[in-house]
């Protein structure tokens, strides 16, 4: 296993270094690495492990939901947006996001995180975005609203993006995790998003906190995959105060 780890990070660091390269090509031999590595990286860090997660107070505490205590809230860094809550484990460059949208009528039940996950990547001027899997709506009895039933989608891709103001000769390949609370009784669209890097470019900034190349999987560095993350995040998601979105609680 340690060999065929260390050949994709080979292969993955002479690809960043090349200088003359056709773009489209480089690509496609980027997500093949990705793809192999990920299945190296699900190998490797088969043995789960069991963090502690406190519930975390969000928007005040109006909502609350649990994950790991490792994430740390950005807002005490720097200024998050009103209708965002940000949490990030600089050590291994994941982060959660929990953000209240407005209802988005025009999209529909069914394939809505995918939606999202979609809209996701043209913000971020992705690059070779594959969706990987959706689930089917489901309803979420704890979080109706007036008899007003809530429902729940969610989706996973993949996509290779850049941090912050860098170009994409910087781009990280990542996978992200998307739920999708739609709490139709006060019109809000909740999502839930998780970044999981796979490979580092070297040329990123990321590279210069948790290294270049193929990351260590969460599980065998002791920690919750982000799969499970936004999972525990999504089962435990609360409203404890509904005047949050401008309605009287009942």
């Amino acid at each position: 296993m340690r060999i065929e780890l260390l050949c994709v990070v080979a292969l993955w660091e002479w690809l960043c270094r090349r200088e003359e390269e056709d773009f489209e090509d480089s690509l496609q031999l980027r997500f093949i690495l990705f793809s192999l590595a990920f299945q190296l990286n699900r190998l490797a860090g088969r043995n789960m492990s069991r963090e502690f997660c406190p519930a975390r107070p969000l928007f005040g505490g109006a909502i609350s939901s649990h994950f790991p205590q490792r994430f740390e809230d950005v807002s005490n860094i720097r200024q998050v947006p009103d209708h965002q809550e940000v949490f990030v484990d600089p050590s291994r460059d994941e982060s959660l996001i929990i953000e209240l949208l407005d209802f988005k009528s025009e999209v529909g039940d069914d394939g809505s995180a995918s939606w999202f996950l979609h809209d996701l990547a043209r913000e971020q001027d992705a690059e070779g975005f594959k969706l990987i899997e959706q689930s089917e709506v489901i309803e979420a009895p704890g979080l109706t609203f007036r008899n007003i039933p809530a429902v729940v989608t969610t989706a996973t891709g993949e996509m290779a993006i850049s941090k912050g103001r860098q170009g994409r000769e910087a781009q990280n390949l990542v996978r992200v995790y998307v739920a999708n609370l739609r709490l139709k009784g006060v019109e809000t669209d909740a999502l839930v998003t998780a970044y999981e890097p796979i490979l580092i470019n070297p040329l990123s900034e990321s590279a210069e906190a948790v290294g270049s190349g193929l990351a260590v999987p969460a599980s065998q560095s002791g920690n919750m995959p982000m799969c499970d993350v936004i999972k525990q995040s999504l089962s435990t998601f609360k409203v404890n105060d509904w005047s949050l979105f401008g309605s009287p609680a009942c």
